[in-house]
């Protein structure tokens, strides 16, 4: 590593400061591999590497018709990749592409400024796909690279050290640091922080609304962050309570359940939701989804409090906000526990909940048929079928796993009779398949079950990995009631946060080999800094700005208010920087400045002096232009050196400067005469 550093120091000039500057295109480009075409990645390093090879060796530039090239082979890249060369993807693949290319004709000063801004803008387009801490670290270090560079372009003169230059810039950073916050604090917010509206259905895990048998499975693969949950007085319920609803699935084909059409579900009012106990309050940080709805914890009687968004509710206790949910969106939300819902008798709404696909899972038709027709049921309510059905999932040989294998058409019949285990959403589905088949309504509901609770900052973590499916059956009387069969299979899954999840890679497992619980202390603690980075940063709304004008004193703040005091703080920043601009000024050499003074002095009486003239030589040339006329500048000016050079020097600088005020100079010479 030594002797790699020594031969880059020992480069040219120009060499080096390109070196640098591929290095921080570099930082700029790597989180954004991930959402860039990978031809573009692939072009980009390529280009990045042979830059670096002729800035080594000296060797000469593509010439024009090459670039000229490579940008025609880009273009249709582009085009062909997203159809357009306009955009969010198109326009970031462009951006990172011309960065690239612009490196193959850096030639002059010129040229590299164009690289800078470019840079600066290809930073900016990172926030676009994520604004999270990680990416937010990385692209300081970012910008500090190219303010280095761009000092770095300001010193002409031999080889200056770049940490010379980096903490130039890093003064710089910090100076602009109280405007930055000063326009993050009172900027009024009108939309998201960062970023362009996203892509309703972009690739992203998470939830569906749709649920194809199997699906869910994939999500114990995933263990980022879904949502994080803070309840009022850090008084949250039992582990087996943390139902959070989501999509509420009812027709099913055999293989996939999706959910009614709206037209199918009726009136809102018709969800009759009925509670009992004490409420819970709580605040949801919801992780963009590109999904329209909010997430509650079964079940909400109000619509939840989410600035910015309007909220609508549905029969089947769904909340959806009248957009997707493309940023971290945080809101309030009030629910019970106990509750039922929904008609209390036979209505036609709830016929779509008793179909089923014709000639689909024949087997557990008759096994419902055999059920009914046992004396125990034959009369009995829906609770004694459920109970009977309970009973076979626990006694019945039937297991949960992360691995069931490939199920084929009839679903609920594999896995009652021939492979008997499953997923929560196998073990559901064929619950609820057995339901309609005894001729009562049931319905899936998906979202997540459990959570973690994060010691740290004490914020409840819902993970892709507690996604889970669960079934709401009906009784008579009663409404809606949920039924959770999976913990019948598995009682350690609802609660006891006993998840299925996969072996962990080489790293983790390590960690995890030293001590058991240095990975988890770990998570917890970057997942506490993260989520402080989304409570206080990204999710600064205006509603946040407005009360930290009330903080301060403003009874009932406005946009107008918070336009004032940034107008204020932007004054007054002003000022404070001439003031500091004037006392750095005075803190300049005081000597030097009184000898420009006389410098200009004598320019103005018609003598120019070198600017490097002492003050010996300026009252040698004084007397030798003006003769006996300048006897008081020349004295002066030998009093001047000898204050400074000296050892003991009779007069004082301001007995000088006084001395300076009261002088006769020579006046210029009348050209008229």
């Amino acid at each position: 590593m030594n002797k790699f550093m020594r031969e880059i120091s020992a480069l040219p000039r120009d060499a080096r400061d390109t070196l640098f500057l591929l290095a921080v295109i570099a930082l700029i480009v790597l989180p954004q591999v991930g959402n860039l075409p990978w031809w573009c990645t692939a072009i980009t390093a390529m280009v990045l590497v042979w830059r670096s090879t002729l800035a080594m060796e000296a060797r000469p530039l593509p010439g024009k018709w090459a670039r000229v090239g490579l940008l025609a082979l880009t273009l249709a890249a582009t085009f062909a990749t997203h159809r357009t060369l306009l955009g969010r993807d198109a326009g970031v693949t462009l951006i990172v592409i011309l960065l690239a290319l612009k490196t193959l004709e850096l030639r002059a000063r010129r040229d590299a400024f164009v690289i800078f801004f470019l840079g600066f803008f290809a930073m900016l387009t990172n926030f676009f796909y994520s604004q999270s801490l990680m990416t937010a670290v990385t692209m300081l270090l970012a910008l500090l690279g190219l303010l280095t560079a761009l000092v770095n372009a300001h010193m002409p003169v031999g080889k200056p050290p770049l940490m010379q230059a980096a903490r130039t810039a890093s003064w710089m950073a910090l100076a602009g640091a109280p405007i930055m916050l000063a326009l993050f604090l009172l900027f009024p917010r009108f939309a998201p922080l960062w970023g362009t509206p996203g892509d309703a259905m972009a690739g992203r895990t998470g939830l569906s609304n749709t649920m194809r048998v199997g699906a869910i499975a994939e999500l114990a693969l995933d263990d980022s962050i879904a949502a994080r949950i803070k309840f009022e007085d850090n008084r949250a319920p039992p582990q087996s309570q943390l139902y959070f609803r989501g999509p509420v699935l009812a027709q099913f084909d055999g293989r996939e359940w999706t959910a009614l059409p709206s037209w199918a579900r009726g009136a809102p009012a018709s969800g009759n939701l009925r509670t009992s106990g004490q409420p819970v309050r709580y605040e949801v940080t919801l992780e963009p989804n590109h999904r329209p709805w909010l997430l509650t914890l079964d079940a909400a009687p109000g619509a939840p409090q989410a600035p910015g968004l309007e909220v609508t509710g549905t029969p089947d206790l769904q909340w959806l906000a009248n957009r997707p949910i493309s940023d971290l969106v945080r809101y309030r939300a009030e629910s019970y526990t106990q509750f039922h819902s929904g008609p209390v008798r036979q209505t036609a709404a709830l016929r779509p909940y008793l179909a089923l696909p014709p000639g689909s899972n024949p087997r557990t038709a008759a096994l419902a048929a055999e059920m009914r027709a046992q004396p125990a049921l034959a009369n009995a309510g829906t609770q004694a079928f459920i109970r009977a059905a309970l009973q076979r999932l626990r006694t019945g040989g039937y297991t949960y796993t992360l691995e069931p294998g490939f199920y084929g058409n009839d679903t609920a019949d594999e896995f009652w009779f021939d492979r008997k285990e499953g997923f929560c959403e196998h073990i559901a589905s064929a619950f609820v398949v057995l339901m309609r088949g005894a001729g009562i309504p049931a319905r899936i509901v998906t979202g997540y079950q459990g959570g973690e609770l994060n010691g740290v900052d004490n914020y409840w973590v819902l993970r892709q990995s507690d996604a889970h499916a669960w079934a709401e059956v009906w009784e008579e009387g009663v409404g809606w009631v949920r039924v959770d069969p999976t913990g019948a299979v598995s009682p350690g899954r609802v609660g006891q946060l006993q998840r299925l999840v996969p072996q962990p890679g080489l790293f983790a497992g390590a960690i995890g080999a030293m001590s058991p619980t240095l990975a988890q202390n770990l998570r917890a603690a970057w997942e506490a800094v993260n989520n402080g980075w989304n409570q206080w940063v990204l999710n600064y709304t205006q509603s946040r700005q407005l009360n930290l004008l009330k903080s301060i004193g403003f009874e009932a703040p406005s946009l107008e208010d918070l336009a004032y005091v940034l107008l204020y703080l932007l004054v007054g920043a002003s000022l404070a920087g001439a003031a500091w601009a004037l006392w750095e000024r005075s803190q300049h050499d005081p000597w030097l400045r009184l000898l420009g003074q006389a410098r200009a002095r004598l320019a103005k009486a018609g003598l120019k002096v070198p600017d490097t003239a002492p003050p010996r030589q300026m009252a040698a040339q004084a007397e030798a232009h003006f003769g006996p006329a300048a006897q008081a500048v020349r004295e002066w000016l030998l009093k001047l050196e000898a204050q400074r050079y000296a050892e003991a020097s009779p007069a004082s600088l301001a007995a000088l400067r006084a001395e300076f005020r009261r002088l006769n100079w020579p006046a210029a010479p009348n050209p008229g005469r």
